[in-house]
């Protein structure tokens, strides 16, 4: 009813139903695009709602209705189907109109006994006073379909689902609702274009689509059988050549299935089925041997194509039983979309192809490496896991055939599967098996065993097989080669903060390279994107990150494209920009489920939030369940990070010693690694927990060890977390003067580095222990306390001066939306600013919620319990009880997770 809304017809019907002049409005649409329920829709005009309507259906043997003499809203359906009689009292009616006549004729065009003419010839004699128009109703755009399928399925339906359904469908509304009914009967949490292609053809279409076909005689129904087996619009010639059909015969065939609308000029001289799916319906029905020949005759045809479509030619093959060159064009077609950079159409060709057991062993030999090479750069797919699995335990593989395959299994088990015990398997195995008879791919097995991000292996490991790898590169006459070799020497020199790394990324092959050099530039620039990221390096790394983006979608590479995606989910953390940060983590943790190491930037972030937000029991869930993958599968500087964030959540909830143990851990693990910068976002936390458990002279040693293992390196960020670290420790100790200092030391390394939250957290600190160390103190001057890292102008130490910058701690974790922290600090604050002069007794807030229990309220509804909003305002747990019931009893809200909803 949209598009009828919007239609010029409508106010000059809307007159006439108002006893103003006379209108016919002719509505036009093929089968399935929604006439009746257009003329349903029309009905319930409020204009109608005093005149005389009348639904007549033609051919349903109906006495026609009264007519004249008052306003009326005639509406017609079905016209195309209207006996002699039915159109003999539709011209009477049209050509003798009286005022307040409103008459809507819906029919379908294709089904016209004269093209053209609703009513037949000849045309009508409209009278002049007659306001006569034309609404031809089209299929539904994808964005309709979308719709369509929200309002069913919710949020089940996949983005593929929605293009998948909106393809085969043709947008043609009935159909799309059919198959949305089988779809919500046959679905589970999701809704893919697996699901929607299972549905199979609904039988309204399949009903309609055969019955035409059948109608024609048995010399034309060829033409509708090529049609169906092609599959897509095709020009006249090839459609005929496929039907076995030329010349003045096939013409004249192709005019009677038009006019019998079978079939239809789906665009200018292409001629198919306006629904795509109606050719599977005729496809199912034809007899055996007829659609053999006929996919013989259509691979031929689209063979003489240039460029030839090989993957089309390949299914046809296919279907004629010609198994020998179906399998040629398949090599072709893999061939030709590795070429293009279309690896997910090349692994959805090959896989197809290689589940079928009768694939001889010299061409599963020929395929299987296609499929490994395309999968590792596409996205994960468990039935090429599947594929690639068996075929490396086929004994008559050629050995280095094995460990090419092996090579792409170990790749795709680390990267995508997250399986890494497996994937290293798979790996060092595949040294073994390549060894010298395939050196450049003996390299690539080595390279990849060199990254340094996975928690196995050592800094000095990783170096060596690089060493190792780059050896055999020179040495071999392989451009892709040494591509992959120039690619991780990159991404190594960034993460250990290498002078010569940005020399390195430089001179990466993005551009005039064969494809294959392209490919390794990509991962090259997004890996040393995320590295300089790690290290504090944010606006290079962006610049990376975007230029890497750019690279990875030119050339499909949409593993690569979607990693770099997860570390700009770590930027926008970074960086404050946290306005719908939450809902895209959300959305890509969805997109990449079956990923989980391409999710696990997603699920760090999230939880991240989550636990900022107060959502304490989100944050656990986000950080080590809901398909997050486990530490030992997840890349060590993400580990690290978590790690931070769950000892910063065991410290809150005032648990020191499991606090200690995580942080231990943790520290062990990026001690074992060897690369400090990574432990950037876990040093503070994990050195304050090893203190607060009572173990000072550990955290001392942490905190030296993090200084020795950053010696001559460039990582601003580490470095703003190593005056963090001690200021923790300081202040663990009782020195708060020190410790005040350290904190405001970290505030300007955040402030350079553009990290509000961060910046927020240690200007707290320094404002927290300024404080503890009473108002009178005054500390050595520093940039931080003359510019204001901390807000603080003047003296350090000084009581106004610290109560000023906690204020504006608040303001800026409020802006950030840091629930949690926002509520903390305002406890601070209140427990040291002056107290307002005010009348004695409780101040009087009637229905409203005061202060308190607005803050209450914020962390109750985020999911905290009493004891730890206790923790979290230093107030009694019994208090906070008080709190909530009396929020809950001026709000009026049912639950605990409705005071946000309710809060006035």
């Amino acid at each position: 009813m949209a598009a009828v809304r919007r239609s010029p017809w409508l106010t000059p019907l809307r007159r006439a139903l108002g006893g103003n002049g006379s209108v016919l409005v002719l509505v036009e649409g093929s089968a399935g695009l929604g006439k009746t329920h257009a003329l349903h829709g029309l009905s319930g005009l409020p204009e109608a709602a005093e005149a005389r309507r009348t639904l007549w259906r033609c051919g349903a043997a109906q006495e026609p209705p009264e007519t004249g003499g008052c306003p009326a809203l005639l509406l017609v359906d079905d016209a195309h189907r209207a006996t002699p009689q039915e159109r003999e009292w539709l011209r009477e009616v049209l050509e003798r109109p009286w005022e307040g006549l409103a008459a809507v004729v819906a029919y379908r065009p294709e089904e016209l006994g004269t093209a053209g003419l609703p009513l037949g010839a000849p045309a009508v004699s409209y009278p002049p006073g007659l306001a006569v128009f034309r609404h031809r109703l089209r299929a539904w755009g994808v964005d309709r379909v979308r719709r369509a399928a929200s309002e069913v399925l919710g949020e089940q339906a996949t983005h593929e689902a929605v293009t998948r359904l909106h393809a085969c469908s043709g947008g043609v509304p009935q159909v799309v609702a059919d198959l949305l009914g089988a779809l919500t009967a046959g679905t589970g949490s999701r809704c893919t274009a697996a699901d929607v292609d299972a549905a199979g053809v609904p039988v309204r279409l399949a009903e309609l689509v055969l019955s035409r076909t059948d109608a024609l005689t048995a010399a034309d129904r060829p033409v509708v059988w090529a049609a169906a087996v092609l599959g897509e619009p095709a020009g006249r010639d090839e459609l005929l050549s496929v039907a076995g059909m030329d010349g003045a015969r096939g013409r004249a065939a192709l005019l009677e299935v038009l006019a019998g609308a079978a079939l239809s000029e789906v665009s200018q001289g292409r001629y198919g089925f306006s629904v795509p799916l109606a050719a599977t319906a005729v496809r199912e029905r034809m007899p055996g041997p007829v659609r053999e020949e006929l996919h013989g005759r259509a691979a031929r045809v689209l063979a003489r194509r240039r460029p030839v479509p090989w993957a089309e030619v390949a299914r046809h093959r296919e279907a004629a039983g010609r198994r020998r060159s179906w399998l040629k064009a398949v090599e072709k077609a893999a061939l030709a979309a590795v070429e293009a950079g279309h690896h997910q159409e090349a692994i959805g060709l090959l896989e197809r192809t290689l589940a079928v057991p009768e694939v001889p062993a010299r061409y599963r030999a020929r395929l299987a490496p296609l499929l490994a090479r395309s999968a590792v750069i596409g996205l994960r797919s468990d039935q090429t896991v599947e594929v690639l699995t068996q075929a490396v335990r086929d004994p008559g593989l050629p050995v280095d055939v094995r460990g090419q395959l092996r090579l792409d299994l170990g790749l795709m088990l680390a990267n995508q599967v997250g399986d890494l015990a497996a994937g290293m398997r798979e790996l060092e195995a595949a040294v073994e098996e390549l060894g010298e008879v395939r050196p450049a791919l003996t390299s690539r097995a080595m390279v990849a065993l060199a990254m340094p991000e996975w928690p196995t292996g050592t800094l000095a490991g990783h170096r060596e097989w690089l060493r190792r790898a780059a050896g055999l590169a020179r040495a071999g006459d392989s451009e892709v080669a040494r591509a992959a070799v120039a690619a991780n020497h990159a991404s190594l020199a960034v993460a250990c903060g290498d002078p010569q790394a940005r020399e390195l990324v430089a001179a990466l092959p993005v551009d005039g390279a064969p494809a294959g050099c392209r490919e390794h530039a990509a991962r090259g620039l997004c890996n040393a994107a995320d590295a300089a990221l790690w290290r504090g390096s944010y606006r290079w790394g962006e610049e990376l990150m975007s230029a890497g983006l750019d690279l990875a979608a030119r050339i499909g590479a949409s593993y690569t494209e979607q990693t770099a995606q997860g570390t700009r989910l770590l930027l926008d953390w970074w960086a404050g920009r946290w306005d719908g940060l939450g809902e895209r983590c959300e959305r890509f943790v969805a997109d990449t489920a079956d990923m989980p190491v391409v999710a696990a930037d997603a699920h760090l972030v999230r939880g991240m939030l989550a636990f900022v937000q107060g959502d304490w029991t989100q944050a656990v869930h986000w950080l080590t369940a809901l398909g997050a993958p486990a530490p030992e599968c997840t890349r060590m500087p993400l580990a690290a990070a978590t790690a931070g964030t769950l000892i910063r959540l065991a410290l809150v909830r005032d648990d020191p010693q499991a606090a200690a143990e995580q942080a231990r851990a943790a520290w062990a693990a990026v001690a074992e690694k060897g690369i400090w910068a990574w432990a950037a976002e876990l040093a503070p936390w994990a050195v304050e927990a090893v203190a607060r458990a009572g173990d000072a002279a550990a955290a001392r040693r942490m905190t030296a060890e993090f200084v020795r293992g950053l010696a001559g390196q460039d990582a601003p960020s580490a470095r703003a977390a190593v005056a963090w670290s001690r200021a923790a420790l300081e202040e663990c100790e009782g020195r708060h003067p020190e410790a005040a200092g350290s904190y405001r030391q970290a505030a300007a390394a955040y402030r350079e580095l553009s990290r509000p939250y961060a910046r927020a957290l240690t200007t707290e600190g320094a404002a927290r222990c300024s404080l503890l160390d009473g108002a009178e103190h005054s500390g050595a001057p520093d940039e931080a306390a003359r510019g204001g890292a901390d807000g603080t102008a003047g003296e350090d130490g000084g009581r106004a001066h610290a109560v000023a910058s906690l204020r504006r701690c608040v303001e800026q974790y409020t802006e950030l939306g840091a629930v949690y922290d926002a509520a903390r600090a305002r406890t601070l604050l209140r427990s040291h600013q002056p107290p307002e002069v005010r009348r004695p007794g409780r101040p009087a807030f009637d229905d409203r919620l005061s202060p308190r229990e607005r803050e209450v309220a914020e962390l109750a509804a985020r999911g905290l319990m009493n004891r730890e909003i206790a923790v979290v305002l230093h107030l009694s747990p019994r208090t906070v009880e008080q709190h909530v019931a009396r929020a809950l009893r001026k709000t009026g809200a049912l639950s605990r997770r409705d005071l946000l909803r309710t809060a006035p």
